[in-house]
């Protein structure tokens, strides 16, 4: 989630104290559905040693980490989301560090992860491809990105509505998109896609297709 601008006057206050004090709450509670647990298992199976997570949001993701990993570093725009995360964090079986940053610039070392992981996020940093490049920049030679996101769907109808839905859920749910393909965004940041599965996993139908999978930078 990008927190934006400041903004000023009572809209603008009005505006800001629903993406730092509503949104964040109300994206845990969509991400921490249950029917998404196995995907996430799924998404980090293999992941290991030093691991980069873009999009930290609360934590939901430490649950499922396999015993390979060293350390995590998280990234997450929103200080809402960060406080939140804390307790989740300190029950990890390894180091967890979270950054309040940006994915398209990132606080660390060019080669500095082994795995890289993003879940439920790339439908939402303000620039995909600048976020997966530094991505790539990060990672170690032969590190690889997990990732799980959902995006656009095949099925043309709902493909519609989801181009139709795009500039309310955008002002909603904290410049989400719901029309974002992750095959062609990583195709254009220069990631080769080694093992992808997709599948219709939620209804309503526009906010529930989904893309897990595991890529390279090439």
């Amino acid at each position: 989630m990008n927190p934006g601008p400041r903004r000023s006057g009572v809209s603008g206050m009005l505006r800001s104290a629903y993406e730092e004090l509503v949104l964040p709450a109300a994206i845990r509670m969509a991400c921490s559905h249950p029917s998404f647990a196995p995907w996430r298992a799924r998404s980090l199976a293999g992941v290991r040693g030093k691991v980069l997570e873009v999009g930290f949001g609360s934590g939901e993701n430490l649950a499922h980490y396999p015993s390979g990993v060293e350390s995590l570093a998280g990234v997450e725009p929103s200080a809402r989301a960060l406080r939140s995360s804390v307790a989740a964090s300190l029950r990890a079986p390894f180091p967890v560090t979270v950054h309040r940053a940006w994915a398209e610039s990132m606080p660390f070392d060019s080669a500095a992860f082994d795995s890289a992981v993003a879940t439920f996020c790339l439908c939402s940093v303000e620039d995909p491809v600048a976020a997966l490049a530094e991505v790539a920049r990060v990672l170690r030679p032969g590190g690889r990105l997990h990732f799980l996101e959902h995006g656009l769907s095949p099925e043309p109808r709902v493909a519609a509505w989801q181009r139709r839905l795009d500039p309310i859920e955008r002002v909603v749910a904290g410049g989400c998109n719901l029309s974002r393909d992750p095959r062609a965004m990583l195709a254009d940041a220069g990631f080769e896609v080694l093992e992808l599965e997709e599948a219709p996993a939620l209804n309503p139908k526009p906010w529930g297709y989904l893309y897990r999978g595991i890529a390279r930078p090439v």
